[in-house]
């Protein structure tokens, strides 16, 4: 079976616009939540995300643009361009089409473009049908995060878009790893990218009682495994991979961040927002990604966790790792991204292995801040605090979904 890596890294997310500045300020520690000021949330219980500081004109986005593309896809856009020039395949579009037809985009959403929706939805109540705009339904369509970086890149693969809530991109990257394994492709465009701090899906999570309403204090709001947690903290934004088959890196001279070696997905089939408590769905899924890997639990020394901050979710996570781990479950690092991000819905689990990966390529595990008061029933190592060196030959990156999705990715040095 043809062996792939990740060759080029990219995202946009509440505390920067590409890797280089967010990997710094991930390893401080530094927290990108903060209080919403794009629209009035004086009628909202929870009035805080982590939202992308950013201005389109400055780039390179036309004001035409805007009404074409959702900030979805346009972070998309950006992420795409920054992990291919990354991966020093910046000119793809000049290669041949021959070249081309062996470079496919698997890019998720979760939700899609829901700001569209909301806008275009007063055009029709204030002017009529007549008045809403014939780039409503390619902008918010959930496919247009992978058509248009298709598009952009003129790559002529196999392109799509997966949509599974939380685990959305981490079903995108595991259908890129087999698009190549399988021969299908030879350099896949990958990740996931979501907008959805908008009133209505604030008001919408509010009301399931999924949000922190910590609004006092935003950058203490996400606290994955702690006691004190009171639910996530939406975030919004993108995280992008080139994954490509291993000799097409090594004939090119590519730098390479890790091997992608296995991939597990399942389901619950429980609930549809509730895990189900005794873990097993999860630890599944990390021993499907383990088997395909070909390691043992004890090969591995990270897990990038779900960890979304809520009661339920850190607790089940934590005992789905004793199941699969056991004792070695003790042993491992264990660290929640969204603690200092929020939680990027579609796109998650593509920040999130990100820097997965950058803890691989560099050794430094970051930390999961806000833990401070420990939870008996979250009883693992989370890297509370400060980051850490720590040489990483394996690591996990997992997912879980509304619709009891479960997904882990395993990537590690080359071997």
């Amino acid at each position: 079976m043809r062996r792939v890596v990740i060759t080029g890294l990219g995202t946009i997310n509440s505390l920067g616009l590409s890797v280089k500045d967010t990997f710094p300020r991930i390893l401080r520690g530094e927290s990108g939540v903060a209080l919403i000021k794009s629209f009035d949330t004086s009628e909202h219980s929870t009035k805080i995300g982590g939202m992308v500081d950013w201005e389109p004109t400055d780039h390179g986005f036309a004001k035409s643009d805007l009404r074409k593309l959702d900030p979805f896809t346009m972070w998309a856009l950006l992420g795409a361009d920054e992990a291919l020039q990354d991966a020093g395949l910046g000119d793809i579009r000049d290669q041949p089409e021959e070249y081309r037809e062996r470079c496919g985009t698997i890019v998720a959403t979760g939700i899609g473009g829901i700001m569209g929706i909301i806008e275009q939805q007063g055009v029709l109540q204030a002017k009529g049908p007549r008045r809403v705009s014939p780039h409503f339904i390619p902008r918010i369509m959930a496919n247009a995060v992978s058509g248009q970086v298709a598009i952009r890149h003129g790559l002529l693969g196999t392109a799509f878009t997966t949509t599974s809530a939380c685990a959305s991109a981490g079903h995108a990257i595991g259908m890129a790893w087999r698009s190549i394994q399988w021969d299908d492709a030879d350099v896949v465009v990958t990740g996931g990218s979501e907008s959805a701090v908008t009133p209505l899906s604030m008001a919408g999570f509010s009301s399931a009682r999924a949000l922190s309403k910590r609004n006092d204090d935003p950058t203490a709001a996400s606290r994955p495994f702690d006691k004190d947690r009171d639910g996530f903290v939406m975030g919004e934004g993108c995280g992008m991979l080139v994954l490509e088959e291993l000799e097409h890196a090594r004939a090119r001279g590519a730098k390479i961040y890790a091997e992608v070696k296995g991939y597990g997905s399942t389901d619950d089939a429980y609930h549809i927002t509730a895990p189900r408590e005794d873990g097993r769905g999860p630890a599944r899924a990390y021993a499907e990604a383990l088997r395909h890997a070909g390691l043992q639990p004890e090969d591995v020394q990270y897990v990038n966790a779900h960890g979304t901050s809520t009661a339920f979710n850190d607790s089940i996570e934590t005992t789905s790792l004793k199941r699969v781990f056991g004792d070695h479950a003790y042993k491992l690092a264990v660290s929640s991204t969204k603690s200092m991000i929020g939680h990027l819905l579609g796109a998650a689990s593509a920040v999130e292995l990100v820097y997965t990966a950058l803890a691989v390529h560099t050794d430094q595990v970051h930390p999961t801040i806000n833990y401070t008061t420990p939870d008996p029933d979250c009883d693992l190592d989370y890297v509370p605090g400060e980051a850490r060196a720590l040489v990483v030959r394996n690591a996990l990156c997992n997912s879980l979904g509304f619709g009891g999705h479960n997904v882990s990715i395993c990537i590690g040095k080359v071997d």
